[in-house]
C-alpha cells in the first residue's frame, strides 16, 4: 500500500534522481570522498544507501514492500560492485556490498521513527 503523498511524482522523481547520482559517484573514475580515513567509502556507502532506503521505503507502509525496496537496493548495490570490477578504473569490493546493506537496514530502521513521515509533513506545509 502506497503512503497518500500528493505529491509522489515529485518525491519519486526526487529519489530516481538519488539513485542516479548514486551511480554516478559509484562509476565515476574520480569519485567524491566526503571522510578522509582509512576505510571511509564504507561509511559512505551505508550513508548513501541508508539515505535511499529511508527515502523509498516512506512511499510504502506494508512490510512485503518495504521488503521489495530493500532488495532491489541490495541488488543495485551488488550489481553496482561487479560494474566496479568490470571498469578497470574501481575496484570490486565484497565489503562495499555489506556496507550497502547496513544502510539500507539502518534506512528502514530510521523509517520506523517518527521520522519517516517527513514527507508527509513537509507537504502539510507546501500544499494546502
Amino acid at each position: 500500500m502506497q503512503t497518500k503523498l500528493r505529491l509522489s511524482r515529485v518525491w519519486l522523481g526526487i529519489g530516481w534522481l538519488l539513485v542516479a547520482l548514486v551511480l554516478y559517484l559509484s562509476l565515476t573514475p574520480h569519485p567524491l570522498t566526503l571522510f578522509a580515513f582509512e576505510n571511509a567509502d564504507k561509511l559512505e556507502h551505508a550513508c548513501a544507501y541508508a539515505a535511499l532506503s529511508f527515502w523509498f521505503c516512506q512511499f510504502y507502509r506494508q512490510k512485503w514492500s518495504r521488503a521489495r525496496v530493500m532488495l532491489a537496493l541490495l541488488a543495485l548495490g551488488v550489481a553496482i560492485e561487479y560494474v566496479q570490477g568490470w571498469t578497470g578504473y574501481r575496484t570490486f569490493d565484497v565489503l562495499d556490498m555489506l556496507a550497502d546493506g547496513v544502510g539500507v537496514l539502518g534506512g528502514w530502521l530510521l523509517v520506523l521513527t517518527p521520522l519517516g513521515r517527513v514527507l508527509m509533513h513537509i507537504e502539510r506545509f507546501l500544499v494546502r
